[in-house]
């Protein structure tokens, strides 16, 4: 969930009423969203960078407030003022109108982009009157968009241009890298496209899009007729066009990889800021023509009809209400609507690309309707809870490990490709893993088959604490299943680890008997009996000759044994182990 700041004083002004602390935040509540936390600038800094931070740093009070993360129209403050005041009945929803496409403000594509950013689209607003204030919080509303609905960049990325200081129209183009060369934004001189690149390496905030184009052979760029670059996308805008206080047109283009993510965004930031144009929430439309010569206008601006039953309204939510009443609740959330006959004709506007399916209509109903006014009622299944049987197995099997003086540890659920294959000796092509399929960091690959790496790493992480060293944990691992209908199951597994100056088989052999004994699970004494038994194995992450097997009714459900001093050195471990691993499952 996204969370803006806002100034609260700039927010009161454009609201036109002071609030308490607790009467904002109840408004929030009522509109469907929450007041985090309120801060300044200042105590931000301090807490995110330390005590020197803040030296200097605005002492104005900021409210924090978290912002679902569909309602794209709310993450700045005109969207976030807009709602509110039409909630609060104080304003109409503002009315978008489109002004004519003209031919010199029009972008054409080249069939080079298709190669690695293949859509794009564009908008012009005019007349713009920027204050400190807006300007500020129109970057900061591309910055969320960016993080969220674009997903850092990787999807959409956003270019807003002063429209004075280029000429349309325009070219959307993929050039090799070494034919690319501007002043980027805030830059003293021109780079090369892999100067850039090498430039921004260390860059803060700028590295983390590098990797989106740096191994294409084209990257995008966006130039004017002029050939001037406006920007390489997703990477950084020129400094040739960029906007100021004393900005009045801007033309804004979105290129990217999802052509409807791209309306949405485009979308969002035109209804958000033409509110500050000379003639109030008009927009100009570009004519955007793909390489065979076809064009598009955007932004489209469209408003979506759509239609609910009132009944159907009423019996989701919990409620009571007349048609008329129902029309008016969802007008105040910014989705005009009239009553024809039992149904609701709802115009979504342009704005509202979180609504998608009538359950979006019903919430907003909702939310409206207050939660809290939505009256109590009885269930109308009977039901009887309780703990599932796995559960509460786990629960118990907990506190026998413990009172046998083992410590529990908890471990990530995701590790190395090495952790569960080369370090414990076996073949990762043999394991039944499933792997991530864009990991961020190489200690998260694959999800775990075993519990066995977890407490070794563990260990090693604690290789101070006097010996012997008692440690098990009873969690989940994944194993792959194509019979299953996500291609993997969970296994509920125990695992104990003994580490001391010997390997102390007879003490992981003690609690398996201990946790056998617990559950009533008799010794066989040979194959074929009821009960469990250990039968000789051969496991490369165990020394040979000193591993078995654990049979439940001659099935396979562990292995237990001491661990070869390979796996210790790979670990980097020195003292002797034993371990014991078992399902669990199967005692249900």
């Amino acid at each position: 969930m996204p969370t803006i700041s806002v100034n609260r004083d700039a927010l009161f002004a454009a609201l036109g009423q002071k609030y308490t602390d607790d009467e904002f935040q109840t408004l929030c509540f009522e509109f469907g969203l929450e007041l985090d936390e309120v801060t300044t600038e200042k105590q931000m800094l301090m807490k995110e960078q330390g005590e020197q931070a803040g030296a200097g740093t605005s002492e104005e009070i900021l409210y924090r407030i978290d912002i679902p993360a569909n309602r794209y129209d709310l993450l700045c403050l005109e969207g976030l003022v807009s709602g509110i005041l039409v909630f609060q009945g104080k304003i109409s929803p503002p009315n978008y109108t489109l002004r004519k496409a003209e031919d010199h403000y029009a972008l054409h594509l080249t069939p080079a982009t298709a190669q690695i950013r293949p859509y794009a689209v564009a908008a012009v607003l005019k007349g713009l009157h920027f204050t400190k204030q807006s300007y500020e919080s129109f970057i900061d509303l591309q910055d969320k968009l960016h993080q969220n609905i674009c997903r850092k960049r990787t999807l959409v990325a956003i270019g807003t241009h002063d429209l004075d200081t280029i000429e349309g129209p325009f070219v959307y183009d993929a050039l090799p890298p070494k034919d690319i060369k501007f002043k980027a934004l805030n830059q003293p001189k021109e780079h090369t496209a892999p100067e850039l690149m090498e430039l921004y390496s260390n860059h803060a905030q700028l590295k983390q899009y590098l990797g989106i184009i740096r191994d294409s052979p084209v990257y995008p760029i966006i130039k004017d007729k002029n050939g001037v670059i406006l920007s390489m996308p997703p990477i950084i805008n020129g400094d040739h066009s960029k906007i100021t206080l004393n900005t009045k047109n801007v033309f804004i283009e979105c290129t990217a990889t999802d052509l409807t993510k791209a309306i949405v965004v485009l979308d969002t930031m035109v209804c958000m800021f033409s509110q500050y144009c000379s003639n109030k929430f008009e927009v100009q439309q570009c004519k955007v023509y793909a390489p065979d010569g076809t064009y598009e206008l955007y932004p489209k601006l469209e408003h979506r009809q759509e239609v609910i039953n009132v009944e159907k309204a009423n019996n989701y939510i919990g409620i009571n209400e007349g048609g008329e009443r129902l029309a008016s609740l969802l007008s105040r959330m910014c989705l005009q609507t009239r009553l024809e006959g039992d149904s609701l004709l709802v115009s979504v506007p342009p704005s509202r690309h979180d609504v998608i399916h009538a359950c979006d209509l019903y919430e907003d109903i909702a939310i409206a309707y207050g939660y809290n006014n939505i009256p109590r009622r009885a269930a109308r299944v009977a039901t009887a809870g309780a703990q599932a049987a796995l559960s509460k197995l786990t629960e118990q099997l907990r506190a026998v490990c413990a009172l046998a003086g083992y410590t529990e540890a908890l471990t990530f659920t995701l590790c190395s490709r090495e952790d569960i294959g080369s370090k414990l000796g076996r073949d990762l092509a043999a394991e039944p893993a499933v792997h991530v399929a864009n990991p961020k960091t190489l200690e998260f690959q694959v999800v775990r088959t075993t519990l066995l790496p977890g407490l070794l790493k563990t260990l090693a992480a604690n290789r101070g604490l006097p010996l012997p060293v008692r440690l098990f944990e009873l969690s989940d691992v994944v194993l792959r299943d194509d019979s299953a209908e996500c291609g993997a199951v969970n296994a509920r597994r125990l695992c104990a680890l003994h580490a001391g100056r010997a390997a102390g088989f007879q003490l992981v052999h003690g609690l398996l008997d201990r946790v056998l004994a617990q559950l009533r699970v008799p010794w066989a004494r040979a194959a074929g009996d009821t009960g469990y038994r250990l039968r000789p194995a051969q496991d490369p992450a165990y020394f040979p000759g000193r591993c078995a097997e654990i049979l439940l009714d001659d099935k396979v459900i562990g292995k237990i044994g001491v661990i070869h001093p390979t796996v210790l050195a790979n670990f980097e471990l020195t003292n002797p182990c034993s371990a014991v691993e078992l399902d669990i499952e199967p005692f249900v």
